[in-house]
């Protein structure tokens, strides 16, 4: 592939092929155009160059598109350290926040929504997780949006990486994860029809308001109907906020009649929900928020889902920091997939004989978790 200087590339272009950040990290498909704002987020992680088997032009040919994510796995490449890792998930998280946030633009503005081009996009977001997901995981726990950043955009790119670790957890085929993550991305795309003071504002909702907001599943289904999504993406958004006890909305189904997607949606956005942070609300750690989940109060989730969640996070989630049975801190970097109790943690200031972090398999029998860190007992180095 051919290297790239990424302070030559105008902003504003389209490349004709994928842009990667080495061999195997998709981090701009063909439909993407290259920005000022990935400019400056390459930079900033002194990312100076990028690669790509074609070139860039001012617009956008969609036949120049190469069908250049399969079920395959990705080549090997050789190996990154965790350093390197987080930076690159860190990139990919923003581009895809800013590909989310111009999605929803194109949606009010331009009146503009193809299937197609939310599918590219969901393709690499696939690729990625399925390759680097636990770097990722770390990335959600420590961004945070920028002030004037719609909470909808997170919200959206949020859910839609926890439903796709979920539904790989699952073993989807990979032709519904794409569906899965496309509708996780949209699920709340009906809100864009609703007044901006209802769902941007640093308050409690009134009742009406309340009422409100609660169209936002039918006029998100009756949008993507509208741009000929398939039906069941377009039924998953419509049905994320039913209850399997039946005291969800709009329709109050109940169990079985709740398509999957709709049930993988509404545990993730719930635990993105209950550990992100809001005008109104202080967040929740991960740990918390995830028990919140377990308790299942009043039976509103599925178990097995719920189950999928636990047990690809774990019940201290990827990315959470951590005090040690040993009075050591740590952050939660893999799980235990013989138990979610018990994660991988990396230990601050541990170092192996050949300078890398040193990582440790808490047990019940060994060294444990104790609680979580608050951020006002985080101390650096807290960003690995």
């Amino acid at each position: 592939m051919k290297k790239f200087p990424v302070n030559g590339i105008p902003p504003h272009t389209y490349f004709s092929q994928p842009v990667y950040l080495d061999n195997r990290f998709v981090l701009i498909a063909p439909e993407t155009p290259f920005t000022m704002d990935t400019r400056n987020v390459l930079l900033k992680w002194r990312f100076k160059e990028i690669l790509s088997d074609g070139e860039y032009r001012t617009d956008y040919h969609p036949e120049d598109e190469a069908a250049f994510v399969s079920e395959e796995e990705p080549a090997e490449t050789g190996a990154l350290t965790d350093r390197e890792k987080i930076k690159q998930a860190e990139v990919f998280y923003n581009t895809f926040v800013e590909y989310a946030e111009n999605l929803f633009t194109d949606v009010v503005i331009k009146g503009e929504l193809n299937y197609k081009e939310v599918v590219e996009k969901i393709k690499e977001v696939c690729v990625f997780i399925k390759a680097e997901y636990r770097f990722l995981l770390r990335i959600l726990r420590v961004v945070e949006p920028k002030p004037e950043q719609n909470y909808l955009t997170s919200h959206a790119v949020k859910s839609t990486i926890i439903s796709v670790v979920i539904g790989y957890y699952i073993k989807l085929p990979y032709h519904r994860l794409i569906e899965l993550g496309a509708a996780a991305l949209l699920h709340e795309i009906g809100m864009i029809k609703l007044p901006p003071q209802i769902y941007i504002n640093k308050r409690l909702l009134s009742p009406q308001e309340w009422k409100a907001i609660r169209t936002h599943p039918i006029l998100s289904y009756k949008l993507l109907k509208s741009f000929d999504f398939p039906l069941p993406v377009s039924i998953a958004v419509l049905e994320h906020h039913e209850r399997e006890n039946g005291e969800g909305y709009p329709q109050k189904l109940t169990g079985d009649k709740i398509s999957l997607y709709a049930k993988i949606i509404a545990v993730a956005c719930s635990y993105e929900a209950l550990t992100a942070g809001r005008p109104y609300k202080e967040a929740k750690d991960g740990y918390t928020g995830m028990l919140d989940l377990l308790k299942n109060e009043g039976k509103r989730y599925d178990e097995t889902i719920i189950r999928a969640l636990v047990f690809s996070l774990s019940i201290y989630p990827i990315g959470l920091y951590v005090l040690l049975s040993d009075n050591k801190k740590g952050q939660v970097v893999d799980v235990n997939p013989e138990n979610p109790r018990f994660p991988i943690v990396q230990i601050f200031g541990d170092l192996t004989p050949d300078g890398k972090n040193k990582t440790l398999e808490t047990s019940q029998a060994g060294v444990y978790i104790v609680r979580p860190l608050t951020r006002q007992e985080i101390e650096p180095p807290c960003t690995e």
